[in-house]
């Protein structure tokens, strides 16, 4: 069986891809990562979705505070950018961008590929909405790919699966992706802040939030979230058959 190292966040779009991968019949194993990032709740959420999913092999790694900086998302002191609405956000990279972080994720992923025989990584970038990030976009994934294969003298495909589709287009595929896959969507994390359930207007959030009304889909975190009583419904047509 072919093999598959998926890059799990714990976030929407990975988990999307770890069951793309299953059910294009990968044998999967993850490997997540802890860089002191704020919102580092999404390590729980990569550990609860490899159980639902039914990997045996999932890897977390530790790289401490090697990505200390400007970001919010590693520099506590550092403010998180909120808005009422997504067209307040500014154009270009925004603030949260960690400088290198897919570089050395990928980098971390190859030898870890290597060393176990798999021929591909799997990864859930996206160029058609990541924040102005210039490492989740196709050039860089391609050179990537080149400086992997030159370094090991081995060739190591990676996946991006998500990288030209809009974040409704998706939200769409997870749902092809069965039962187990939307229930896993509950459990995955987007906030910045670390919150759950999502209750900051970051650009994550706000992002998540249009696109599943974009869908006309529930989004299953927050229903998992009412179901706990710790927020109330929104009243967004998404939501509209839940609301009567």
């Amino acid at each position: 069986m072919k093999k598959a190292l998926i890059v799990l966040s714990g976030g929407q779009d990975s988990t999307t891809c770890l069951f793309w991968a299953i059910k294009e019949g990968y044998s999967c194993s993850a490997i997540t990562f802890n860089y002191n990032q704020l919102h580092s709740i999404e390590i729980e959420s990569a550990k609860k979705i490899c159980k639902i999913a039914g990997i045996v092999h999932h890897d977390i790694v530790d790289v401490g505070s090697i990505f200390n900086g400007n970001s919010p998302l590693t520099n506590f002191d550092k403010k998180l950018e909120t808005h009422e609405k997504i067209e307040n956000f500014s154009s270009g990279i925004q603030e949260t961008f960690v400088p290198g972080r897919n570089l050395l994720f990928l980098s971390i992923a190859a030898n870890r590929a290597y060393t176990d025989n798999i021929a591909t990584i799997i990864t859930g970038v996206c160029q058609e909405d990541f924040g102005g990030y210039p490492d989740c976009r196709q050039n860089f994934i391609d050179s990537m790919e080149n400086t992997i294969s030159c370094a090991l003298d081995k060739k190591i495909e990676i996946l991006t699966p998500l990288m030209f589709m809009k974040k409704y287009e998706i939200i769409n595929l997870s749902k092809t992706l069965g039962e187990q896959c939307w229930d896993a969507l509950a459990y995955t994390h987007t906030s910045y802040d670390g919150k759950y359930p999502p209750s900051s207007k970051d650009h994550a959030n706000m992002l998540r939030s249009k696109a599943f009304e974009e869908a006309n889909l529930p989004d299953p975190l927050v229903l998992r979230a009412v179901s706990e009583n710790l927020m109330r419904l929104p009243k967004s047509k998404n939501y509209e058959i839940k609301n009567k």
